[in-house]
């Protein structure tokens, strides 16, 4: 169904519910898909987050210098990157880790062109440090990165179905949306993605899928056409 996507892993998927460091297994599963997905055509960019080392506005970082905790997690961000990179090709597939901040030695420096280029070759391309900025959150690096490699649908995999009226953990009532505006969930404040995130690709009518990757395959099904999870459009 899509011919070109960006996917978008929180960092605390990686640590597969352990809270700190990376599950070598979940991001072989995660890979695995990926493969799936570049074997078959479609061409994937990945952003993947730094919560399982260590977020910028998380309890440990309360003293710090916001913009020193920033910068600590988008380095979390290419430690992720590369063990997903490692994992792909291992697999058989070339990848590529760009990352916003210059570090020569690990990673290619973001270019848009080249990263276009990656992915016509068929190679996945993995963008690390989030935007390079601080105050801005990965979610705001997929959606930005989504458009300027005109991707055909963000898609964000996360470790509920959907998107919900409420916290389905805390609210047994909450319902779950199959479709919605990225204006309802302004108004509704909902919880999806940090607010500027949601007003880039409101703008830009770059839709998004919210779905679960709690399940196996659900990336590939996604992708394939698969109604799963929540579609959010302008």
């Amino acid at each position: 169904m899509y011919k070109r996507v960006l996917l978008k892993i929180s960092g605390e998927a990686l640590a597969a519910g352990r809270g700190f460091g990376i599950d070598a297994i979940f991001v072989s599963r995660v890979a695995s898909e990926i493969v799936q997905l570049a074997s078959s055509g479609c061409q994937v960019a990945v952003v993947v987050g730094g919560g399982n080392f260590f977020r910028g506005v998380a309890e440990q970082a309360i003293h710090m210098d916001r913009v020193a905790a920033d910068h600590m997690g988008m380095l979390s961000t290419v430690i992720n990157g590369i063990a997903m990179q490692d994992a792909i090709e291992k697999l058989g597939i070339q990848c590529r880790v760009m990352s916003a901040i210059e570090m020569h030695e690990v990673a290619e420096p973001y270019i848009r062109r080249r990263a276009i280029r990656h992915l016509e070759k068929g190679r996945v391309v993995i963008f690390g440090a989030g935007t390079g900025n601080p105050y801005f959150s990965t979610d705001t690096a997929a959606a930005l990165r989504a458009m300027e490699i005109r991707a055909d649908v963000l898609l964000k995999a996360t470790s509920v179905e959907g998107i919900y009226s409420a916290d389905p953990k805390k609210d047994p009532d909450a319902t779950m949306f199959t479709t919605i505006t990225y204006m309802d969930i302004i108004k509704m404040g909902l919880r999806v993605m940090d607010t500027s995130a949601v007003s880039l690709c409101n703008d830009n009518n770059m839709p998004m899928v919210i779905f679960s990757m709690r399940e196996e395959g659900n990336i590939v099904r996604v992708v394939g056409g698969e109604k799963l999870g929540t579609l959010v459009t302008s």
